[in-house]
C-alpha cells in the first residue's frame, strides 16, 4: 500500500490541529506531518519536497516550490484568498489549488460593518476622550458626524463578502453602489445594487468598503487618484487585502484631510511596524487582520480541509479548485 504524505506549513509545530488530525491521523494510507510555519519559498520547499498534499496559510508557494516537489498533487489554502500561491506555476506543474470561497462571508461582512459604524460614530475617539478628558470634552467630536441612513455605501468589488456587506448597508437604509467590471449586470439587478464606475464610486460614496482580491492586476490599484476623488467627509474601510491599496497614498489622504478617516483590518505589511503613521491617527480604527475570526467558523473550515486532504490522497479533488485549467493535466 502506497502511503500519501500530507504536510502542514501554516502554523507552528505545537498547533494541535484537532480537526485536520481527526481526518488524517490513524489512516493507514496517510502520513500527516506538522512541519511548522514556513516563511520563505526555500523553507516551504524543504517541508513539502516529498509531500503529496500541502496545507498552507500565508506562506509563499512559488514556481520554485512546485518545480522542486514532484509528488505534490494539491495545495489547500486556509481561506478565500490565494494571493500567496503562484496559480500559473501551480497549473503549469499540474498542482491543484484548493480554497474555500464560501468561508467567513458573514464574519468579514460583519467586521466591515463594525469598522464603518465605529468610524461614522467616532466610537474610539469618543471612548478615549470620555475616559481621559471627561464628558464635556466629547462635545468637540459631535460634529461633523454622518447619519448612515440615507447615505451612500460604495463597494469596491462585488463578490460574496461585498454582497453580504451590501445587504447590511441596505438594512441600514443606505443607498448601495458597487464597482466590479467582472460581475454581470443581472447580479447587480438581483441584489438591488447600482453598478458604477470606479471614479463615480469614489465621488459619490460616503463610505467606501474595499473587497478587492489581491493579484498582479489589483496590487496598489486604490491610490492617490482614487482618494483625491472621495468626499472630505467620507471614510475608507478595508477588510480585503492591504496591498490592493497604496498605503502611502492612503496615509497622505488622511494626513491632508482629503478623507475623514478609515477603518482598516489589513495592511501592506503585516504585522504593522511600530512606526507606521496609521497607529498615531485618532480618526483611524485598526484591527489586526482578524475579520474572519470566529471559533465555530474556523472549526468547520478545518474539518473541510482535513476531509479534502484525505479525498485528494485517494485520487479525488477538493470542494473548490482555484485553478480549474489544471484539471485536464493534474498530477495523480
Amino acid at each position: 500500500m502506497s502511503v500519501k504524505i500530507v504536510v502542514h506549513t501554516a502554523f507552528g509545530p505545537e498547533a494541535p490541529l484537532p480537526s485536520e488530525s481527526a481526518a488524517l491521523e490513524g489512516q493507514p494510507d496517510i502520513k500527516f506531518v506538522k512541519a511548522g510555519k514556513r516563511r520563505t519559498p526555500a523553507e516551504v520547499l524543504d517541508a513539502v519536497r516529498d509531500a503529496d498534499v500541502a496545507l498552507c496559510g500565508s506562506e509563499p508557494y512559488t514556481a520554485e516550490v512546485f518545480a522542486g516537489a514532484p509528488k505534490l498533487k494539491a495545495v489547500l489554502r486556509y481561506g478565500v484568498g490565494v494571493d500567496t500561491i503562484d496559480l500559473d506555476a501551480a497549473t503549469q506543474y499540474g498542482v491543484v489549488v484548493g480554497y474555500y470561497p464560501d468561508f467567513c462571508i458573514p464574519e468579514v461582512a460583519n467586521h466591515a460593518l463594525m469598522l464603518m459604524l465605529a468610524c461614522s460614530r467616532k466610537l474610539l475617539q469618543m471612548d478615549r476622550t470620555l475616559r481621559e478628558e471627561g464628558w464635556n470634552a466629547t462635545r468637540a467630536l459631535r460634529s461633523p458626524m454622518g447619519c448612515i441612513h440615507g447615505e451612500t455605501l460604495g463597494l469596491l468589488a462585488f463578490g460574496n463578502i461585498a454582497r453580504a456587506m451590501g445587504q447590511r448597508g441596505k438594512m441600514l437604509d443606505m443607498h448601495v453602489i458597487a464597482y466590479d467590471p467582472f460581475v454581470p449586470a443581472e447580479v447587480f439587478e438581483h441584489e438591488g445594487v447600482e453598478s458604477v464606475s470606479l471614479e463615480e464610486l469614489a465621488r459619490r460614496s460616503d463610505y467606501v468598503s474595499c473587497h478587492i482580491p489581491l493579484n498582479k492586476q489589483t496590487r496598489g490599484m486604490i491610490d492617490k487618484t482614487f482618494f483625491s476623488q472621495m468626499k472630505p467627509t467620507a471614510y475608507f474601510i478595508n477588510t480585503s487585502r492591504g496591498a490592493v491599496v497604496n498605503e502611502a497614498d492612503l496615509i497622505a489622504a488622511l494626513q491632508n484631510g482629503q478623507i475623514a478617516g478609515a477603518g482598516l483590518d489589513v495592511f501592506e505589511k503585516e504585522p504593522l511596524e511600530p512606526d507606521n503613521p496609521l497607529l498615531a491617527m485618532k480618526n483611524v480604527v485598526l484591527t489586526p487582520h482578524m475579520g474572519s475570526c470566529a471559533d465555530e467558523t474556523y472549526r468547520l473550515r478545518d474539518i473541510r480541509i482535513g476531509q479534502d486532504a484525505a479525498r485528494i490522497c485517494r485520487g479525488g479533488l477538493p470542494e473548490h479548485v482555484a485553478n480549474k485549467a489544471v484539471l485536464d493535466h493534474r498530477r495523480t
